[in-house]
């Protein structure tokens, strides 16, 4: 009787445990916060350029934002970052190309992923404009058209095979003799054996005087959809020679 009544007690504890564990109130989920959207690049005015110093010399590239504006919006603001810095041009074909830009180049234990950071952030901006010596254009993974991001690379003779392939941004305006140098770097395949490191700045182009233009029309080239015109500050474009 004595073992009925020890028995009963404990499954009325064990039942009265189960209850009040049981009536507590479900704990409060958080409301999940949502995360801002990253701030769209400023536009990038016709005539900036980026000059590119190596331990080789500098050279400088010279923007096309009519042709790929968020293309050249996202370099001068990854290099106005320093996100460009101490990256090292990895990729390395002589008298074909040089290709750099990978923010995990600055990491040296992530060194079986170079070439593979940076990408994946904007979509495809392609034009008509030739891939001939000094074409800057933006590296994107080799299966999505739309996955460009801060790689680029700079051609060192004509491509014509990258054209709509490819988004041009940029072209190199002086310096071409230190691509040319940097092409030489001992490689692997087409990977670098030596680091050639870089830093990038940017240069904006000058406030015009009222009713004046600075937009770079040269001889032999239409730098995009317009250029400057002694009769008023723009005009529809027509190749100069």
């Amino acid at each position: 009787m004595q073992r009925k009544a020890l028995i009963l007690l404990s499954a009325v504890s064990a039942l009265s445990l189960s209850v009040s564990v049981s009536a507590q109130p479900p704990a409060k989920q958080r409301p999940a916060v949502a995360r801002p959207a990253a701030a769209p690049a400023p536009p990038v005015a016709p005539g900036t350029e980026a000059v590119i110093e190596t331990a080789k010399g500098s050279f400088t590239i010279r923007l096309l934002p009519e042709i790929a504006p968020k293309h050249a919006a996202l370099f001068v603001k990854t290099a106005k970052a320093g996100g460009y810095d101490d990256t090292t041009f990895h990729r390395v074909i002589m008298g074909g190309i040089i290709q750099g830009g990978d923010p995990l180049m600055k990491d040296l234990a992530k060194a079986s992923q170079y070439g593979t950071g940076g990408l994946g952030l904007l979509k495809a901006e392609l034009s008509d404009r030739p891939f001939v010596r000094g074409t800057v254009a933006a590296v994107r993974r080799p299966s999505s058209l739309d996955s460009a991001g801060t790689q680029f690379f700079v051609c060192l003779a004509p491509q014509p095979a990258l054209a709509k392939q490819y988004t041009v941004f940029g072209e190199v305006v002086s310096g071409m003799e230190i691509v040319d140098q940097i092409s030489t770097t001992p490689v692997e395949g087409d990977k670098a054996k030596e680091r050639v490191w870089m830093k990038v700045s940017v240069r904006e182009p000058a406030p015009s005087p009222r009713g004046q233009v600075s937009h770079p029309c040269r001889r032999g080239s239409c730098v995009a959809r317009f250029c400057c015109s002694p009769w008023g500050p723009w005009r529809a474009c027509s190749w100069v020679r």
